[in-house]
């Protein structure tokens, strides 16, 4: 039974399982609240009848990977799903934690490069360093934090064990050290792909625009909006 289009089908009446779609699922007593719980045979997951709490629902974090891609701030995302922001924040951090890292294929070309932003004061700037692999325009590694050594070899090391052909940069002093020179390159408008990338980043997530009112407070936060807009 179907109560609006943003409610979930009731299990007592189709008999499905929400996670793998078989019909193995028979009753398993009841919750605290005495709703009718169900488990499912084939994946051992247990659901009840019908959730009256909105983030319960099974679409809400296709949802959220969604609107995170899209650019909408957490307020907006939690206006529309109806939901609490501390909700909200808790379900975007769970869901980055699912999301595993991208494989690094060996004798590849890549572009790397550092946008800048801030978290919670503009006097206390971060930067986000990421690597773009030339053909597929696929990032393949990211790193968060001050503009240092420490942060670029996060990537750069990462891309030197899969022996790659050329890694382009910029004129960033600090690069000179952590890449030999026969891969290394920064001939001009060689980082044209990454650079038309850091346009679409400020245009995507609203924490990263230059001009407005969102910006990013938790270090964490900021990581996980951009594991979920990279590989989400």
């Amino acid at each position: 039974m179907m109560k609006n289009d943003t409610s979930c089908i009731k299990l007592s009446d189709s008999k499905i399982c929400p996670s793998c779609s078989s019909n193995s699922v028979v009753k398993n007593g009841f919750t605290a609240n005495k709703k009718q719980q169900f488990i499912c045979k084939s994946c051992k997951n247990r659901f009840i009848d019908y959730y009256t709490y909105k983030a319960y629902n099974q679409w809400v974090n296709k949802r959220i990977i969604q609107f995170t891609k899209e650019g909408l701030g957490i307020r907006s995302t939690a206006r529309i799903l109806k939901i609490s922001t501390t909700t909200l924040l808790k379900r975007i951090i769970a869901i980055a934690k699912k999301i595993p890292n991208q494989p690094i294929y060996k004798y590849k070309s890549y572009e790397v490069d550092e946008i800048r932003t801030f978290l919670r004061n503009k006097d206390k700037p971060i930067w986000i360093v990421y690597a773009l692999e030339r053909e597929t325009k696929q990032v393949v590694n990211f790193s968060v934090g001050r503009r240092t050594k420490r942060t670029l070899q996060q990537v750069t090391n990462s891309l030197l064990l899969s022996n790659p052909k050329k890694v382009y940069t910029d004129n960033l002093v600090h690069y000179k050290s952590l890449l030999d020179t026969k891969i290394h390159n920064t001939k001009p408008f060689s980082t044209n792909h990454i650079e038309r990338k850091n346009l679409s980043l400020r245009t995507h997530l609203k924490r990263l625009n230059r001009k407005t009112i969102c910006f990013s407070r938790s270090l964490i936060l900021l990581n996980c909006v951009l594991r979920i807009y990279f590989w989400g």
